[in-house]
This record gives structure tokens, C-alpha cells and sequence, in this order.
């Protein structure tokens, strides 16, 4: 029995440890937070994508709890609307496609339910030393563990890509925006459905979740590359970036202030020569993060997990690595490009259509 670490227990980790350890791979999670993550945005499930939530099992699940959004409005800063459209949203495309949208704590929920799968939360990889028939990892917590295989799942701020291939900064492009997303109640009332502001260099969205008992909020800013800042400091930007901007933002900015679970990070890419060092691979945002501007981030960590096991079923994992790489290059090139195509707006159908079936899962 091959054993493998996983370092990151989101969508690409949890995908590709469900698809290993049911073929037979002793699957190790590690994950720096203690516990599965919670809020965030609700997600797109895409294209290719969806031949693969099936194929583990979760498409009618899924499908069950996708977000039931009725359409959208846009309004300016003083709360006019410049914009309305029952056909379609900027979150999810066309309202009548065979795509959906889900939360994405609800689909990790799913696939950490995973059978034969160890998980270890509130751990992180500190060392990878290769020998020579495995990785030996070492770990915040203390001790270490060799492994056949060691995969980074660990998304834009990967330890593993910094421990394996460099610094960083080495590999990011700044997209030019920072967002933020929290939970709140509906205090909106909103009844499936978005409501999207821009005013100048700052926007944002706010649409309701869970029956509509709840407000999933987005707020974002322009800047350039920022220092490293501690949660308090990040709402005081953002509070500070949006000071005076109408409609219901001043309403939104208080249930920032109090919210617990808060993510707030830059729009960026990453972009890497080669995806594996050795017996250390990247998938998902660690190895070619796609940003929230593509749409199609989850889309490109359900497909590269699905044909990252796929290709380590079929052969040793030098020459697995290879065929992974040489299938998701162009897929992963077509959907980087749909968050630089249009950079004041989602880019055009054609492009997503052609970008989110660009591969074969065969």
C-alpha cells in the first residue's frame, strides 16, 4: 500500500484524498486550521467539473443544496440601480445552466465524510526532506513521518510550495484587488437574490444563503500589493476603503466588524514552470491558482485532484506527475485567462464556455 500526506483540506485536498483512499492509498490530511473551515463564498461547480462531483459519488447532493438564485441587481454607490437581469448573475452564469453553485463549506463538509482518511487539524508541514523511497515531512507540532508521496493542497499561501519550490513572491501576479467575505444574518431581506454595488475603486455583493436566513457578503477594493496584516487591521482597511460609500454599505461594514468568521486576501495567481519537485506535487490554488475573478477556481481543484489520482493509479509517481502536467496545462491556461480577459467585469460566455470543458477525463 502506497501512503501519501495531503497537505490542505479543501476542495482539492478533500477531492483527491476521497478519490486515493478508494483505490487503495493510505490518505493523510494535514490542515493548519483546527477544524474544517467554515463560511466563505458560495462556489461554481462547472463544465468538466461536474462529470467529476459525480464520479465521487456527491453530484446529487450537491445538486440538492446549489444556491436558487431568482436574478440580480446592480446599484451604484448611492444605492441606484444601474442593472437588473433574471437570466442571469456574475456569481454563476446563465440561471437556466447545467452548472450550479454551492457554498463551499458545504461541499468540504461533504468530502471530508470520507471513509479511510486520516485527518489532522491544527498541524502544518515545516520540512520536506527528500530520501531515498519517500518524503520524511516534519511538523509544527513536533515528530515526523515519511511518505511516498506529498501533495500541496494548501491554496494561494502554500507551505509546501514555499518548502519544495521557493519563496512566494517568486511565482504570484497580483491581480490588482483584495477581497473580503463574511456571513451575516439577512438583515437585506433578500429573497434569492443578488444585489451587486460599485462605486469607483470599491464594490461588492451581498445574496442570501441557507433559505434565506443568512447573507453571504463580499466587499472588495483597487490597490496594490499590501503587507501582511492581522485580521483586526484588515477590517479597519477595508472599513477605511469604503468609508462613504452609500446604499446599505455602512450597514454591511458594522456586521463586518462583528463578524467571527471573516476571510479577507488578494485577487492573485500563481504561476509555476512545473507543478512537482521530486515526490512533492501542488494541485488546486497551491500549484496554479486561478483567483475568484476566473469563477472556475473550484472547478480547476475538483479537475486537476481528479486527474492528479487518475494518473497516480496509472503509474510511479515521476511519470505520473509528468502526464498530470502535460493534461492540465491548457485547461489551467484557458481558465487563468478568464480573470485577466475582462478586468472591470466577468469575461464573455464564450470564453467560459470554451475554458471549462478544455480537457478529457479519460
Amino acid at each position: 500500500m502506497r501512503n501519501v500526506l495531503i497537505s490542505g483540506a479543501g476542495v482539492a485536498g478533500g477531492t483527491l484524498a476521497r478519490l486515493l483512499a478508494r483505490s487503495g492509498w493510505a490518505v493523510t490530511v494535514v490542515d493548519r486550521a483546527p477544524g474544517p473551515r467554515t463560511g466563505g463564498q458560495a462556489i461554481d461547480v462547472r463544465g468538466v467539473a461536474l462529470d467529476v462531483v459525480d464520479e465521487l459519488g456527491l453530484g446529487d447532493r450537491m445538486r440538492a443544496l446549489r444556491t436558487r438564485m431568482r436574478g440580480m441587481s446592480l446599484v451604484d454607490g448611492d444605492g441606484h440601480e444601474l442593472f437588473r437581469s433574471e437570466e442571469h448573475t456574475f456569481t454563476s452564469g446563465r440561471l437556466d445552466s447545467a452548472d450550479f453553485e454551492i457554498l463551499r463549506d458545504d461541499v468540504v463538509a461533504m468530502l471530508l465524510e470520507a471513509p479511510g482518511v486520516e485527518y489532522v487539524f491544527g498541524d502544518s508541514i515545516t520540512a520536506l526532506t527528500d530520501e531515498a523511497h519517500g518524503v520524511r515531512v516534519g511538523f509544527e507540532r513536533g515528530g515526523s513521518r515519511t511518505f511516498d508521496v506529498v501533495v500541496g493542497a494548501d491554496g494561494l499561501h502554500s507551505a509546501v510550495r514555499r518548502l519544495a519550490f521557493g519563496p512566494e513572491e517568486d511565482f504570484t501576479r497580483h491581480l490588482g484587488q483584495y477581497l473580503a467575505i463574511f456571513p451575516t444574518a439577512n438583515f437585506l431581506g433578500l429573497e434569492d437574490w443578488q444585489v451587486w454595488f460599485r462605486h469607483e475603486h470599491t464594490g461588492g455583493v451581498a445574496y442570501p444563503v441557507r433559505d434565506n436566513t443568512e447573507l453571504r457578503v463580499t466587499l472588495g477594493f483597487g490597490s496594490e500589493p499590501l503587507p501582511r496584516m492581522a485580521v483586526p487591521e484588515q477590517k479597519r482597511l477595508i472599513a477605511e476603503r469604503l468609508g462613504g460609500v452609500g446604499w446599505e454599505v455602512p450597514k454591511l461594514l458594522e456586521a463586518m466588524a462583528a463578524a467571527d468568521v471573516f476571510y479577507f486576501d488578494a485577487m492573485a495567481q500563481i504561476h509555476l514552470d512545473r507543478w512537482s519537485a521530486g515526490r512533492v506535487v501542488l494541485v488546486g490554488d497551491a500549484g496554479y491558482c486561478a483567483s475568484a475573478l476566473s469563477g472556475q477556481g473550484t472547478s480547476l481543484a475538483l479537475v486537476g485532484a481528479y486527474v492528479l489520482a487518475q494518473e497516480l493509479d496509472r503509474a510511479t509517481h515521476d511519470a505520473a506527475f509528468a502526464a498530470y502536467e502535460r493534461r492540465m496545462r491548457p485547461f489551467v491556461a484557458l481558465n487563468q485567462a478568464l480573470a485577466t480577459e475582462n478586468p472591470e467585469g466577468p469575461a464573455s460566455e464564450e470564453s467560459v464556455e470554451r475554458a471549462k470543458n478544455a480537457i478529457s477525463l479519460a
